[in-house]
């Protein structure tokens, strides 16, 4: 079957997502804020669910039409044609509704009439009063911007960010796909060196090492539509998590670092690079801030330093995150976040930045005055959302390697 599939990322980050999708040899049909959509087979919804490193998840749209009342949101729910998507003991829900300058607001009412919508065409095409509902789960996204509203499943489940290697949690965290997007807007290669110095539990590190040694993000963990046998046939899934694994390939020598002043971030951040496969290809120590060096040249530096505030509700995901402190900083946030602590790190990072003359560093924060901080005017600072908290994303790039003909991606 041909699909229409829909990708949502992160805001500002659907160029990296969309050369993603190329990559993986799909046509671009469309890109808004927070999306790309791309057409695709079955083939398609196991690939981009198991390859894509920078989307939240991948829906399959069923259709889409206008409404501006609940009664139009009825039928237009009803004439889509739910019989060619789900089997006769699917268990089918509205998971998630989002609304955007649109009459319709409510998430629990357009949930609730929707479903009601659902199961009055089932009844239509099975020809039945009841549904059991005991087989596959087909959970159901809508989104609704200036009245037009769009209706897809979604074959992920949980949000693509959840790789499955991050059991050990610190403080401080930046969602996986968030990482990886940050990575690749870098002109980093596996064969350059890579330190983050507020690693906490160590995702920029642990994404970075798993492009290095090109493991499918997506290889150990389970996906909705597995279950979909009536949509995707099950040996799929088998058979390209196999391709995929047969893919990796350790490299041999890799300098990826990771420093954190908090043993106990450094432990958990062993263990998930542990459990993502990656522990070998990287450093980690307890270390402070001031006592960042290295002897090599034109590294890179990519951090998420501390900037005092709290992750809360991912409108792209609707997942939850913890907190954005980093370890050390709790007591100071929870005093008000002291402004005097936080700043000297930016200062000391700056300062460790002049004795590494040739390295360059990209950093996320919402922390305001960065560059003065750093003693440096950005090249480039990008809008980002890290959960709910608008960030920036700065670029201070160095010089390049002595006859390199590295193009740069800023």
């Amino acid at each position: 079957m041909n699909f229409e599939l829909i990708a949502p990322c992160h805001f500002g980050l659907e160029s990296v997502l969309k050369n993603e999708i190329y990559d993986l040899g799909y046509e671009i049909t469309s890109v808004e804020d927070g999306r790309v959509t791309f057409a695709g087979d079955e083939e398609a919804v196991v690939l981009s669910n198991l390859h894509l490193r920078t989307a939240e998840r991948i829906l399959l749209k069923v259709g889409s039409f206008h409404a501006e009342s609940f009664e139009d949101l009825f039928q237009g729910t009803m004439a889509l044609p739910w019989e060619e998507y789900l089997p006769s003991d699917a268990r089918f829900w509205v998971t998630k509704a989002a609304s955007v300058k649109s009459r319709l607001f409510s998430p629990s009412d357009i949930q609730s009439v929707m479903k009601k919508a659902m199961v009055e065409r089932m009844k239509q095409r099975w020809h039945t009063q009841r549904f059991p509902e005991t087989g596959a789960s087909y959970p159901v996204r809508v989104f609704l911007k200036k009245d037009e509203v769009s209706v897809a499943l979604d074959t992920s489940g949980d949000s693509l960010h959840k790789r499955g290697y991050r059991r050990t949690p610190v403080k401080a965290p930046i969602a996986e796909n968030l990482a990886a997007a940050l990575l690749m807007l870098t002109p980093w290669k596996p064969d350059r060196i890579l330190v983050d110095p507020f690693c906490g539990s160590g995702t920029f590190l642990i994404e970075a090492a798993m492009i290095a040694a090109n493991i499918a993000p997506g290889l150990k963990r389970q996906f909705t539509a597995q279950s979909w046998t009536n949509l995707i046939p099950k040996d799929l899934w088998g058979d390209l998590k196999s391709d995929a694994q047969s893919a990796i390939v350790l490299p041999s020598s890799c300098d990826i670092q990771g420093y954190d002043i908090d043993p106990a971030a450094i432990r958990a951040a062993r263990e998930n690079a542990k459990l993502a496969g990656v522990d070998s290809l990287i450093h980690f120590q307890a270390r402070d801030v001031k006592d960042l060096s290295h002897s090599g040249k034109y590294g890179f530096i990519v951090t998420n330093p501390p900037y005092g505030q709290r992750l809360t509700d991912d409108e792209h995901g609707g997942d939850i995150y913890p907190t954005a402190v980093h370890p050390k900083q709790e007591r100071q946030e929870n005093a008000g976040a002291d402004d005097e602590i936080i700043s000297a790190l930016y200062k000391t990072l700056g300062d460790r930045m002049r004795l590494l003359d040739t390295w360059s560093l990209y950093l996320i924060t919402s922390y305001p005055g960065v560059e003065k901080l750093i003693g440096k005017k950005a090249a480039k600072k990008r809008k980002v959302y890290n959960g709910m908290i608008q960030t920036c994303y700065y670029t201070f790039p160095g010089p390049k390697p002595s006859g390199s003909s590295r193009p740069t991606k800023e």
